[in-house]
């Protein structure tokens, strides 16, 4: 089923699964403010909607996922413009890590500048063996302001995110599975394929379990090792009063799948 609401987005799900497409191919899927609020609407209704569990965001067309900010508006923006830009793109990328779905962002071209900054948004990266991955805006007078130097460099370190921001490289997507920036690279005509294969293994999953998880892995990893593993105790005790946890546990000792039922 889709959603037809949005100008530069394309939202359908199925099954459990989302499928976001930002859809502006002649313009490499660039975001501009339309797009922002697009992408939050899009991903409000998702939070919103208890039949999803999985989100896949991608772009439209053959060439990128996202190739960056639209710079032709960035350029006719003053400096208060750009201030609103960039705590715009800041509150939405946030959105999109922490919304309550799993994100899987499909790579499936040039993902540079603030595509990038949304792929490290997402909780999985998976690359078609075309994309070309990176941080140039030091080359056109800018540099990452979107949570590029903070979410790359947790990823990364500090090192390897220096030189990827101070040059303006591109990585090629197996270049950037080397560096752990995406979890795997895929067959260009397989992307989509490979990415609903990993949403379909998570569905199988308690997705109360899930999600705690992903709560624990996103708050902790910003806090101190004891803080994490206090928070890491509290979200698995949430989980463990759950339904699902009997059910999985049952089900273990039955030798049979378990039925979660997301309680």
């Amino acid at each position: 089923m889709m959603d037809n609401k949005f100008q530069y987005i394309k939202y359908e799900k199925d099954k459990g699964i989302a499928t976001i497409m930002i859809d502006r191919p002649e313009r490499l899927n660039a975001i501009d403010e339309i797009v922002l609020d697009e992408l939050e609407e899009a991903f409000k209704m998702l939070d919103q909607d208890d039949q999803i569990q999985i989100a896949i965001i991608t772009g439209g067309g053959d060439k990128a996922f996202v190739a960056g900010g639209d710079i032709d508006a960035m350029k006719r923006m003053n400096v208060m413009e750009g201030k609103k830009f960039v705590y715009r793109g800041q509150q939405v990328l946030n959105q999109i890590e922490n919304c309550n779905k799993v994100v899987i962002a499909a790579i499936n071209g040039y993902t540079l500048g603030g595509g990038m900054e949304l792929a490290l948004a997402c909780d999985i990266r998976i690359a078609s063996e075309n994309a070309k991955l990176g941080l140039p805006e030091v080359c056109i007078g800018l540099y990452p302001g979107w949570g590029g130097t903070q979410r790359l460099v947790r990823l990364v370190g500090k090192g390897i995110t220096k030189e990827l921001v101070f040059t303006g490289n591109r990585l090629t997507a197996e270049e950037a599975k080397e560096l752990g920036i995406v979890n795997k690279v895929v067959k260009h005509d397989e992307l989509m394929f490979h990415c609903h294969q990993m949403a379909e293994k998570i569905l199988t999953n308690s997705r109360i379990a899930v999600m705690q998880a992903k709560t624990a892995i996103n708050q902790g990893s910003e806090i101190s090792l004891t803080q994490g593993l206090a928070l890491e105790a509290e979200a698995w005790l949430v989980n463990f009063s759950s339904e699902d946890r009997v059910e999985g546990l049952t089900a273990f000792l039955e030798k049979r799948s378990p039925q979660y039922q997301g309680k």
